[in-house]
């Protein structure tokens, strides 16, 4: 028999960081995301191929059913080692996903770049989740960690507001259709993030939240509320200064494009992956003369 998942990709416009700590988060579902094929297998192996968007296989392993009952670990293999640690604790969520098989085989195939960051661990966390029926958001926490709002735009086709409360996570569709879509764009930094090491950095720096998350939080509101560009557009300056005072660390505007016209917003770990730029022209030429060449409008990247 065959399955077929799917789940969306995700970008965090504001609340980057301070999600964490429970404030609220602005995040875009993408248009690109992550497709799981499951066909039955043989010999108590999971047969695994991971495919890019561009057709090429990026990863491809056979994993026992007994080194994941072990959580086994393959020095030398990081990206085995981590998927078999999310499918064991897949499997503590749900026992009998190794009891009723002789194997399986699977296929994902990613149908954005896997550089980009839009996703790559979150949408194939909620696929495993929506094979194998289990709490997506738990199955994260378990092994990966972070946030969850991934998770949430994963799972959702609208805008939404994510927080986390008690821990718990709460998520809220939002509408957000703003006449002023057509200003914004989204650019690749050409650097991969490691999310884990983000969070760490952050961890490590984060000062007076108490005064910090009530400012994001109003912001967000601003963002998400906001009728014109220009208040948009000052709503996530106002979100870049005060992130950058907290993480004590020069805005992406400051640190490489401080001669544009018109707003810069980092998005999700600063340094990497996407960001939001607002610009009443087309930036295409601007960032692609400074040696960024992915520039995406906000229609053709967001559901």
């Amino acid at each position: 028999m065959k399955q077929t998942f799917y789940s969306n990709g995700k970008l965090l416009i504001t609340g980057e960081y301070v999600v964490l700590d429970g404030a609220k988060a602005f995040a875009l579902p993408t248009r690109f995301g992550q497709n799981l094929i499951v066909e039955n297998g043989q010999n108590q192996q999971i047969d695994w191929k991971s495919y890019d968007s561009d057709g090429s296989i990026w990863f491809e392993s056979t994993i026992t059913f007994e080194a994941i009952r072990n959580k086994q670990s393959f020095e030398g293999d990081k990206i085995k080692s981590t998927l078999v640690e999310i499918l064991h604790h897949a499997l503590l969520l749900n026992p009998k996903f190794l009891e009723k098989k002789d194997g399986y085989t699977i296929t994902t195939t990613l149908t954005f770049p896997k550089f980009w960051g839009l996703g790559t661990s979150s949408t194939l966390i909620n696929n495993i989740a929506q094979w194998l029926e289990i709490n997506a958001f738990t199955l994260l926490k378990n092994s990966f960690g972070g946030s969850g709002y991934d998770i949430a735009c994963a799972q959702h086709c609208t805008p939404i507001i994510y927080q986390l409360v008690e821990e718990q996570p709460v998520v809220t569709p939002v509408v957000f259709h703003p006449k002023f879509t057509n200003t914004i764009y989204f650019v690749y930094l050409n650097k991969k993030q490691n999310s884990k090491e983000a969070i760490a950095n952050y961890f490590n720096r984060r000062g007076d939240l108490y005064k910090t998350i009530p400012v994001i939080n109003s912001l967000t509101n601003e963002v998400v509320s906001a009728k014109d560009v220009n208040t948009f557009a000052l709503a996530l300056q106002k979100h870049e200064i005060e992130m950058s005072n907290l993480l004590e660390t020069q805005t992406i505007k400051e640190a490489l494009f401080h001669d544009f016209n018109g707003t810069i917003k980092s998005l999700g770990a600063w340094g990497g992956d996407f960001i939001l730029a607002v610009s009443k022209e087309n930036p295409t030429d601007y960032f692609k003369s400074k040696g960024y060449s992915t520039v995406i409008p906000y229609e053709e990247m967001i559901l």
